[in-house]
């Protein structure tokens, strides 16, 4: 039996990167992955490379930073499912990066917050809702790095990242009681769309990546497969008595 055998999972932001990493995680470990997302091709796609794999996924489209929209898709899932069993709230934005806290715009402090930090409370809210009425459940919030330390020119990032950590250790005290574990992942570096934005593409080598990659000690930037393997660890059995955890994924740069 895997893993996740008939487990209902629900992925935030999982049409690429971490997320898309972990449905296709979750999928090859039995559970039904329910990927949420902004962009419905892309959507679309990753559900049709899970099912061509042998798994089960289906697509739902929406924006977690409205509060109606998670709470209608967690509805969705347990009126189809009976139950939502694990949630990764993974969907965020690194916003504009660069410019000191001084130049940032009501328009930069709203994409932030809204997603990073409101896109994880009200998912959270509302899956925790379905969890208390089926027993218990998991959830694995993303964090960052930056959820720990602090970088000129991502100030706005940096406090939403906190924010999600302090969310994540205030709710699962809140909930230990009721069968809820609730625990974050603070990736560094990751090969995703995100750090291309902000690092430049893997195939330039360019000044960007390469300050972003000294910071780790292993001397090279993660795989999203392999960010994936932390958060099914922290929504797994494996980890019935860890709750409240940030687990750092990032080869030690947050200790460095």
């Amino acid at each position: 039996m895997t893993t996740f055998n008939d487990k209902i999972v629900l992925i935030t932001g999982a049409t690429s990167g971490i997320g898309e990493a972990a449905a296709h995680a979750f999928a090859r470990e039995g559970a039904t992955v329910i990927v949420n997302g902004r962009r419905a091709e892309k959507g679309a796609a990753v559900v049709a490379a899970i099912q061509a794999a042998g798994g089960k996924a289906e697509f739902l489209q929406g924006d977690v930073s409205d509060e109606g929209t998670i709470a209608g898709i967690v509805d969705i899932v347990v009126a189809k499912y009976g139950r939502l069993d694990i949630a990764f709230n993974n969907a965020g934005v690194e916003g504009k990066m660069g410019d000191r806290t001084a130049d940032q715009t009501q328009a930069d402090y709203d994409e932030n917050i809204g997603v990073n930090i409101g896109g994880v409370f009200w998912a959270m809210k509302h899956e925790i809702r379905a969890m208390l009425a089926h027993g218990g459940g998991s959830i694995v919030n993303t964090a960052s790095i930056f959820s720990q330390i602090g970088m000129p020119g991502m100030a706005l990032y940096t406090a939403s990242k906190h924010a999600v950590l302090g969310l994540t250790r205030a709710a699962s005290i809140e909930y230990a009681k009721d069968g809820i574990r609730i625990n974050a992942v603070s990736p560094g570096g990751v090969e995703t769309e995100m750090f291309e934005r902000a690092a430049g593409p893997l195939e330039q080598n360019s000044e960007g990546r390469q300050f972003f990659t000294n910071f780790h000690p292993m001397g090279r930037i993660s795989q999203p497969e392999e960010q994936a393997e932390a958060v099914l660890f922290l929504a797994s059995e494996k980890a019935s008595f860890v709750n409240g955890a940030n687990l750092a994924v990032d080869s030690g740069w947050s200790i460095s």
